[in-house]
């Protein structure tokens, strides 16, 4: 993705300036013209009146602003999609894996988070006209469950070389919420000159969970979280990617009638995410994926395998 403008084209913006926001991990125009103006108080260290008028020049020398809802769908004309390797799966997202977006996959353990997670990683790096983007994928693992050699048998399936797909995999591991949070700022500089056009998170909520258990530090997890996930919204955004984060599950003891599980995270990670997907266990090999949340599709559910090689429909026999 290419960017028609430099921070320095910003009136305001001299070279000083536009050095910090650059350390900060605010590369282009774009993403200067989403900052809060308190954050770029802090990061450049400038007045708040100035930090109000860069972002306004910014958004003006974009021409963002007003517009109408046909303006609206001609944008949503560049999005993306990812094939997950299975049809009903894809057909239940509409196309797959939508950029400009937060996809979300809810679910026990072994349900298909990162089995999909990987998959995805794969998918990614293929043509548009077989379900790709030809672009690389930038990979958070949280939980130290992301495994290179299924990645290679997923990548021998798809008919990719093993060995250039996982070299288009840009890998962090996070070991602590405020790691998994910078690893998201440094996320923004890596994109642009990579051809990055996906990010897992996976777990997006497991270290904040583990750091900040209790009623009484709640808010401050809830504050933190929202900031992680507005890192990753703008991301979507402005770099025209798509983002897919795992979710785990809570029992709400309370519960004595329907489902006792609920998603983590609670309404910020509900509000923070565009769509939202539950997967559960079935018979086998057999995974059940339901949407829950989304702004464009009904509640409806599919049925798909994982296989050896990957995500598949169920009457595939890979």
């Amino acid at each position: 993705m290419s960017f028609k403008y430099k921070l320095e084209d910003v009136e305001g913006v001299g070279p000083a300036t536009a050095e910090k926001l650059k350390a900060a991990g605010i590369t282009t125009v774009e993403a200067l013209a989403v900052t809060p103006v308190r954050a770029l108080v802090e990061i450049a260290d400038i007045s708040e009146d100035r930090a109000m008028i860069i972002t306004q020049n910014a958004r003006s020398l974009l021409n963002i602003k007003f517009t109408t809802a046909k303006e609206v769908l001609s944008k949503r004309s560049n999005i993306g999609y990812i094939t997950t390797g299975s049809k009903s799966l894809d057909s239940l997202l509409g196309r797959g894996i939508e950029t400009q977006a937060i996809t979300e996959l809810i679910g026990e353990f072994g349900s298909g988070k990162t089995q999909i997670c990987h998959q995805l990683s794969v998918t990614v790096q293929l043509p548009i006209e077989k379900g790709g983007l030809s672009g690389k994928a930038l990979y958070i693992d949280t939980e130290g469950t992301f495994r290179p050699e299924r990645i290679m048998s997923i990548a021998r399936y798809f008919g990719l070389n093993p060995d250039n797909t996982l070299d288009n995999i840009i890998y962090a591991r996070a070991y602590n919420s405020d790691h998994q949070i910078l690893l998201a700022e440094e996320a923004a500089n890596l994109i642009p000159e990579n051809n990055v056009k996906l990010i897992v998170v996976d777990s997006v909520i497991s270290h904040f969970r583990s750091e900040y258990p209790g009623r009484e530090v709640l808010a401050m997890r809830q504050q933190k979280l929202n900031k992680h996930l507005h890192q990753l919204s703008t991301m979507a955004d402005i770099f025209n990617v798509a983002v897919v984060v795992t979710n785990q599950i809570q029992s709400a003891p309370d519960v004595f009638f329907g489902n006792p599980n609920k998603p983590a995270g609670g309404n910020i990670l509900a509000h923070g995410c565009t769509y939202r997907l539950w997967l559960r266990k079935s018979k086998e090999n057999r995974r059940i994926a339901r949407i829950i949340d989304s702004p464009m599709h009904p509640e409806s559910e599919c049925i798909f395998a994982i296989t050896s090689s990957g995500i598949a429909d169920i009457e595939e026999d890979r």
